[in-house]
């Protein structure tokens, strides 16, 4: 019964965000690289960081450092999506906040060059899930697939503390309420976005700490595809891959292809979700085993990735280009 405390006031939180919101006109205005054509409220997804603040208040505040990381890391990216600060100040906290997250995982004390790598990995990971936040629900689609993921197996083997992972989830379900429609109510934001990355990330890292297995990074293989094929593009195409654009496989998808919004984001979840399950699975295995097959999978999924991309550029793309 609780949690339906926790859910109801998860709502009343987000609905009044909107409140101030539209009082201080925090909105997201459609422009040439939009893939929405409405003036939509931002930063809805300031509700996965009161979620993970009602967590700390209600636990006897467990997990102190990670929380003061996602503070700043939430602060940051809020001023951001109002302000738009400039990437050094944005960099700054954020390196700061996975110096945090880094304490909390007792990893600190790793040799430098594997915390120069971790460091690279996370932020990496936490821009990705930023810049791949472009299209109605495919944030909160994801990162329930990914959280339901994290639920399944503290299930069978606890490394955290169960409700962190249930209060995340009912905070993604009461954005899900106002996101996950053709016509959003709110979007996420970068507040939104980093956050819930941040959030998993802590759950995610933690797994693999205690359980000495890496292979579950690949938790987050559907992103890290789409991002890492995407950037690879922009580079031979000599583009600056700080810039904001339109062509990750999802945009195609919903922009030129005309593909439902809400589908595209359901199957990046579901598949995502179907990944997660066979990742459990592998990682039963040997180290050695667990090595080849990860190689195996990221290897076909890259292999369905370009060839789907690949289509979609030139039945769409490529066609519309010289249509016009």
């Amino acid at each position: 019964m609780s949690y339906i405390y926790i859910l109801i006031s998860l709502f009343f939180l987000e609905v009044s965000y909107f409140y101030i919101a539209k009082r201080f006109n925090i909105t997201d205005k459609p422009n040439s690289r939009s893939s929405h054509d409405s003036i939509t409220l931002r930063g809805g997804g300031v509700i996965f960081y009161f979620g993970s603040l009602l967590f700390f208040i209600l636990s006897n505040f467990s997990y102190p450092w990670f929380f003061l990381g996602l503070t700043l890391a939430t602060l940051i990216s809020f001023f951001d999506d109002i302000f738009n600060l400039s990437s050094k100040i944005r960099l700054s906290v954020q390196l700061l906040s996975v110096l945090l997250l880094l304490f909390q995982l007792d990893v600190i004390t790793l040799p430098w060059y594997y915390l120069i790598i971790i460091f690279v990995i996370v932020l990496g990971i936490i821009n990705a899930y930023n810049f791949m936040d472009g299209i109605n629900g495919i944030t909160v689609c994801y990162s329930l697939a990914v959280g339901a993921l994290l639920v399944f197996i503290n299930n069978r083997f606890h490394f955290i503390d169960q409700d962190y992972l249930y209060f995340s989830m009912l905070s993604l379900f009461v954005f899900a309420f106002f996101n996950f429609r053709n016509k959003a109510k709110a979007f996420a934001g970068d507040v939104g976005s980093v956050s819930i990355a941040f959030i998993l990330l802590f759950a995610l890292g933690t797994l693999i700490v205690k359980s000495g297995t890496l292979i579950y990074v690949l938790f987050l293989s559907v992103y890290g595809i789409d991002a890492v094929w995407t950037i690879v593009r922009r580079l031979y195409l000599q583009e600056n891959i700080f810039d904001p654009h339109r062509s990750h496989l999802y945009q195609y998808l919903a922009n030129e292809a005309g593909v439902n919004r809400l589908i595209i984001s359901f199957l990046y979840g579901a598949l995502q979700f179907l990944i997660g399950l066979l990742v459990i699975f592998i990682a039963g295995f040997s180290i050695h085993l667990q090595i080849v097959l990860s190689v195996i999978l990221l290897i076909i999924l890259s292999a369905i990735y370009l060839v789907v991309k690949s289509f979609v550029l030139r039945k769409y793309v490529l066609q519309t280009s010289k249509n016009l």
